[in-house]
């Protein structure tokens, strides 16, 4: 039978077993085999001789609840595909949330496919698409579910540039003319173009 050792096992499986059936101080049993007594108490402590996973049992890449909300907020409002999702999630929520993980987190709450969440509009029977140059911003305002262990609700400001996809994201407690200025401030201090146009609720507010 092939057994699975760890890389740096100090013991094999009849060591092991040795040292559980041993009743020989700690100590003893330890400078015989050439380890220290804390891995003879450990072996000792367990029934088993095997190896236990090194997995850890949750993932440190998973996002927290209000981050899960944040994201599908994200999903809704812009209809990113998934990899642009993972991009605007790593750079503002998560630094090293997965892309199964940012997946899985979409199909749990129902906006994993992406065509579904698009509006069937019909198609014109002529007409060529407008195209911008980067600076046409669009700026939307969406408020966030709000979560057990929180006692204010939130809202996500977002800016998506229409030519180039950059997303600028903020998160404020309050919706209020003054975050609104703030995010208008600092979307502008952020942005890697110069932006002409910022168009909210198909209204343009500057050009």
């Amino acid at each position: 039978m092939l057994i699975s050792l760890h890389n740096q096992a100090a013991t094999t499986p009849k060591i092991r077993a040795a040292i559980q059936a041993s009743t020989e101080p700690a100590w003893r049993v330890a400078e015989r085999y050439g380890i220290s007594e804390q891995t003879v108490w450990k072996w000792r402590s367990r029934d088993s001789v095997n190896d236990r996973s090194h997995t850890p049992h949750r993932l440190q890449s998973t996002l927290t609840p209000a981050q899960e909300a944040v994201a599908v907020a994200l999903r809704k409002s812009l209809l990113l595909p998934l990899d642009d999702l993972l991009s605007v999630v790593r750079e503002f929520l998560h630094p090293h949330v997965s892309r199964s993980g940012l997946d899985r987190c979409l199909r749990r709450h129902g906006v994993g496919n992406l065509r579904a969440l698009k509006p069937a509009l019909p198609r014109p029977a002529h007409g060529v698409f407008k195209t911008h140059k980067p600076g046409y911003v669009h700026v939307d305002v969406k408020y966030l579910s709000q979560m057990a262990d929180e006692s204010r609700r939130r809202y996500l400001f977002v800016a998506i540039d229409r030519a180039t996809r950059w997303v600028f994201v903020r998160i404020y407690t309050a919706k209020t003319a003054a975050n609104a200025r703030r995010f208008l401030r600092d979307l502008e201090r952020a942005a890697p173009m110069t932006i002409t146009r910022v168009l909210t609720d198909n209204v343009l507010v500057r050009e």
